[in-house]
């Protein structure tokens, strides 16, 4: 196997940019409306997880059952709610490191890609002023199984034309890390993954992550 990281391919929330708290607002004003007790500890458990899954585990503390049509009527709610919250974010908003990291990989010659549940990602990109960072773009829209499926990173390394072996995943999620390792990939875990045995390497953010170590 060639050891050479020739592509990274970054989750975008947490990773790139913070939009936590917007997911946090929106499903807490969802869930307030119809009186579900939801908090930021629930919230943890939604990190790396798709809209539908998120909105299950939200319902765990529902006092009645809900049909599929008012489930998916609750999740377009929430999207619509998270739509208009990340309308305010800015290129202020661009988590600390990354922008010198996707700087200091395209130095070295090193393919970027997004590889995101999230089908929200060009909306968000285009907010920060990344949408034409990247040399590809998986996510939410071109997929059918979210994390920790490894679907969208091996879409995302065959939109770079490279093999899974040659790229590195960056993950703040433990979902991330096993569709990472599920891919036949390498991880960099950070934030709330940063912990996770599993992770190839391991850093707070990207701000204090050693490319050229891992590069090599």
């Amino acid at each position: 196997m060639n050891d050479r990281i020739l592509g990274v391919i970054f989750d975008l929330d947490g990773v790139i940019v913070s939009t936590d708290n917007c997911h946090y607002l929106a499903w807490k004003r969802m869930a307030d409306e119809e009186g579900i007790y939801f908090d930021r500890t629930i919230n943890e458990r939604l990190r790396g997880v798709s809209r539908m899954e998120s909105l299950e585990i939200i319902l765990e503390r529902a006092q009645r059952p809900y049909t599929d049509d008012e489930k998916q009527a609750m999740a377009a709610r929430k999207n619509a709610y998270y739509v208009e919250l990340i309308g305010s974010l800015t290129r202020a908003d661009i988590l600390p490191g990354a922008l010198d990291t996707l700087s200091y990989l395209k130095g070295r010659g090193v393919k970027v890609a997004i590889g995101s549940s999230s089908k929200n990602t060009p909306i968000i990109l285009r907010q920060i002023g990344l949408e034409n960072a990247f040399d590809a773009v998986a996510d939410g829209n071109a997929i059918t199984h979210s994390k920790p499926d490894p679907e969208v990173f091996v879409l995302a390394a065959r939109l770079l034309g490279l093999a899974p072996e040659s790229c590195l995943v960056v993950e703040d999620a433990d979902a991330g890390i096993e569709a990472a390792m599920g891919g036949g990939m390498r991880a960099l875990g950070v934030g709330s993954a940063a912990g996770n045995p599993a992770a190839t390497f391991h850093a707070p953010d990207l701000a204090h992550a050693d490319f050229a170590a891992i590069l090599g």
